[in-house]
C-alpha cells in the first residue's frame, strides 16, 4: 500500500484511468461484434452505418492510447475489407 501522498494520489487516478479504458474497449468490442453479424447477415444499410460508428470509435481510441494506434489502424481497415466485400 501506498504510503507517500503523491504515490496515493498516481493510484487514484490508475484505478480512474483503467476503469474507463475498460469501459471503452468493452463499447468498442460490442461494436465490432454488431458490425461483423450485419455483415454475417448481408443488410448493407446497417453495414455501412455500423462501418462508420465502429470506425470512429476505433480511431478515437486509438489516438488517445487506449488501444495502440497500428492496432486501431489493421482493425479499421479489416472491418471496411470485411463490410466492402461483394455481397455475393
Amino acid at each position: 500500500m501506498a504510503n507517500i501522498q503523491s504515490s496515493e494520489k498516481k493510484n487514484r487516478q490508475r484505478i480512474k484511468h483503467e476503469a474507463r479504458n475498460a469501459s471503452q474497449k468493452s463499447a468498442m468490442r460490442t461494436a465490432v461484434k454488431k458490425l461483423r453479424a450485419a455483415i454475417a447477415a448481408k443488410d448493407s444499410k446497417q453495414t455501412d452505418a455500423l462501418l462508420k460508428e465502429a470506425t470512429k470509435l476505433i480511431a478515437r481510441l486509438g489516438g488517445r492510447g487506449v488501444i495502440k494506434p497500428r492496432t486501431a489502424s489493421r482493425e479499421v481497415s479489416r472491418l471496411t475489407v470485411a463490410a466492402k466485400k461483394p455481397k455475393a
